[in-house]
């Protein structure tokens, strides 16, 4: 594994949940530690037991009179592992009650730490305030008969991005002709409209990498694992600095930090972080190479995503047997996305998926050469759309116009060469 795929330590379990506020942990104010997990969530093993099994009965045809038969049968039903991360697991099982398969989430093992609790506790809550497309949706919740909290998610029959990534990466032909341009602009506009939802409702993702977005069997972009998302409360409010990260941790993985992120500045990671380390992405996306590729241990990364300046004349060159050169606006959009101080970025998912949107239409700003003809070409082709009759004197003009410039340029030509 290379240092790019390496991921920061996560913040200690002790540490209390971001998404936590006062007056959250309960009445009482305060839990015990060491106390029994069915005790630190208030229930029991039967009550448990009671929960997960089926309710819907057994329905039976029998001559033609139909039966319903009483059933007790686990309500989810291991199937397989699906992964693991720093602090839970994801299972693939079978729900019994509705008939499909679904993906079921928990610690690693039991707990009896409060704090690492309600951190899974504010996941469950976090994901299920984003309601969106591209945001994996939260079916149920609950506690097995162990004592172990869990939640059951939607499925996504598909592969991770990083996955795809790596084919391309490796000129895999049914990858390339898949994954064209359009395509893969289309992901990243996916990724960008799930963080406009969670920005919109105070939720920083902070760990947006290729690892954590599925592209479903049908296409579908989902944003997932948001196991380290910081909710923002307005300075200001009663319990705003409590609950906080400690400043100085790296939360989330160093390849997709944002500078300040990077540099450990807690208090500073707000949407244009998430939105630094989307554009990360979309270069990889467009290039098939991380922009820091160069960099082979985690001092060198932290270094380079602190200090080196991402300039346009870097991404020109960029080569592969498979992929074209991205197009100029997209790299000039790459270049503004990735600035080192997030006043020079976009402001905000919304900002940039209005830009993107334009550049898809032809409506790209002016930056370079490349840009200007580009430009130009488009609003040439618009006039003509909305003035068919004037095409051809826009046709022959243009002509005219070309051929005076390559009549003078050939005479300048000559004249240096005689002189």
């Amino acid at each position: 594994m290379t240092v790019l795929e390496q991921q920061a330590t996560l913040a200690d379990p002790n540490v209390r949940s971001p998404l936590r506020r006062s007056g959250s942990s309960g009445a009482t104010g305060r839990v015990v530690v060491g106390a029994p997990a069915h005790a630190l969530l208030g229930t029991t093993s039967e009550v448990a037991s009671l929960r997960n099994t089926t309710v819907l009965p057994q329905v039976e045809d029998q001559d033609g009179a139909v039966q319903l038969r009483p059933r007790s049968q686990a309500r989810y039903q291991h199937v397989r592992r699906l992964g693991a991360g720093a602090m839970g697991e994801v299972n693939l099982v079978t729900d019994n009650d509705i008939g499909r398969t679904v993906a079921k989430k928990q610690l690693l093992a039991p707990t009896q730490n409060p704090d690492g609790i309600a951190r899974f506790i504010d996941e469950i809550r976090t994901v299920g305030r984003l309601e969106h497309p591209n945001i994996v949706p939260i079916h149920d919740v609950g506690v097995d008969e162990s004592g172990q909290i869990f939640f059951v998610m939607k499925h996504i029959d598909g592969e991770t991005l990083e996955s795809i990534l790596e084919r391309l990466a490796a000129g895999d032909p049914a990858y390339c002709a898949r994954y064209t341009l359009d395509v893969r602009i289309e992901i990243f506009m996916g990724i960008l409209r799930a963080l406009q939802c969670a920005h919109e409702k105070g939720v920083i993702h902070r760990d947006i990498k290729p690892a954590n977005v599925m592209i479903g069997r049908f296409g579908e972009v989902v944003l997932m694992d948001w196991g380290v998302a910081k909710l923002q409360t307005p300075a200001g409010l009663p319990g705003a600095a409590r609950g906080s990260t400690q400043q100085g941790a790296l939360i989330g993985t160093p390849a997709y930090m944002s500078p300040e992120q990077a540099s450990g500045d807690v208090d500073a990671v707000d949407a244009r972080s998430d939105l630094y380390s989307a554009t990360v992405l979309f270069h990889e996306l467009l290039g098939v190479q991380h922009y820091l590729h160069h960099c082979q241990t985690l001092p060198q990364l932290l270094t380079g995503i602190l200090s080196e300046e991402f300039r346009y004349l870097r991404l020109v060159f960029i080569r592969h047997p498979r992929h074209p050169v991205p197009p100029a606006e997209l790299l000039h959009y790459c270049v503004r996305g990735l600035a080192k101080d997030p006043k020079d970025r976009y402001q905000s998912a919304n900002e940039m998926i209005a830009e993107l949107s334009r550049i898809r239409e032809g409506r790209c700003r002016v930056s370079c050469p490349a840009t200007l003809a580009k430009r130009m070409l488009d609003t040439g082709g618009r006039f003509v759309q909305h003035y068919p009759k004037l095409s051809p004197f826009v046709f022959y003009s243009a002509v005219l116009l070309w051929l005076g410039c390559l009549a003078i340029t050939a005479r300048v030509l000559l004249q240096s060469l005689a002189g």
